[in-house]
């Protein structure tokens, strides 16, 4: 993956960052594995803004992604790697022997023609391979990790991310996310080997507003900038400071507050992420 930069011929070009795409081998996407996926803009079944600043953006196609793996014990092979403008890893085509293709979430290091399993049993620790946490050695990297058995991965799907499989203990793995958490998950869920692709996404300078639009992100307007009927920060002579905490429109602490209140999986959180 090569990021490229652009001769700043306009002020928007001028520092501004982009993909080189060298990694892809097709720009069109399997047809059956589509579907529509509709825009709200930040809006309820009422016609009310819920979300704020969401709004406009690129049309786009859903890929459906296999993040369950569940085609077990047959091989397959990449067919194609590809860009999915709903997330910021890469996802791969992958064909199976009999027949059927699916997208995956394409790994670091994978290419066209590389063979990949889904396996209950013990395989190759090879990136793509899906495997029970049971059956992967400590100390490897993985990425999309199941929290339940059979929901499918949830955990390390962004580009560029990895969680490490520490210990096993008991009916437990010991999971570094990529926070720095360590987190207890039950060993009979499935994780894929391997570090997601497209790590220098995080490197990548937007250069001007208008490409941040083209996402379907609108302006964050600052709270100090309102008035005080907008926002608890409005108001005042000049650039105040509001004279409190910062806080959200609604008046919720927003900078060092705790708002986890899940008792229940606390036990499964050995060190937290700070």
């Amino acid at each position: 993956m090569g990021i490229k930069t652009y001769k700043p011929i306009t002020p928007g070009q001028r520092g501004r960052t982009g993909f080189s795409f060298e990694e892809l081998t097709t720009d069109k996407p399997y047809r059956k594995l589509l579907a529509p996926l509709k825009k709200s803009g930040g809006r309820n079944s009422d016609g009310r803004i819920t979300i704020r600043f969401r709004g406009g953006g690129h049309k786009r196609k859903y890929r459906i992604i296999d993040f369950k793996r569940n085609k077990f014990e047959i091989p397959g092979t990449i067919e194609t790697i590809e860009y999915d403008p709903n997330r910021t890893s890469r996802i791969a085509l992958v064909k199976y022997e009999d027949g059927d293709r699916r997208y995956i979430l394409a790994p670091l290091g994978i290419k066209v023609g590389d063979r990949i399993i889904s396996t209950d049993r013990e395989a190759d620790i090879l990136p793509g391979n899906a495997l029970r946490l049971k059956n992967i050695p400590v100390g490897t990297i993985i990425h999309n990790i199941e929290y339940k058995v059979g929901r499918g991965g949830q955990i390390a799907r962004s580009a560029g991310t990895a969680a490490t499989l520490m210990a096993k203990e008991g009916s437990y793995a010991l999971i570094k996310m990529p926070s720095g958490e360590l987190r207890k998950i039950i060993l009979e869920c499935r994780a894929t080997v391997g570090q997601l692709g497209n790590v220098e996404n995080s490197n990548i300078k937007i250069g001007k507003a208008g490409r941040t639009r083209w996402k379907g992100k609108r302006p964050h307007v600052r709270g100090s900038c309102m008035n005080p009927i907008d926002h608890p920060h409005g108001g005042g002579e000049g650039k105040s400071k509001g004279g409190r905490i910062p806080v959200t429109p609604w008046g919720k602490p927003t900078k060092g507050y705790k708002t986890r209140r899940n008792k229940q999986t606390q036990k499964y959180i050995v060190r937290r992420r700070k």
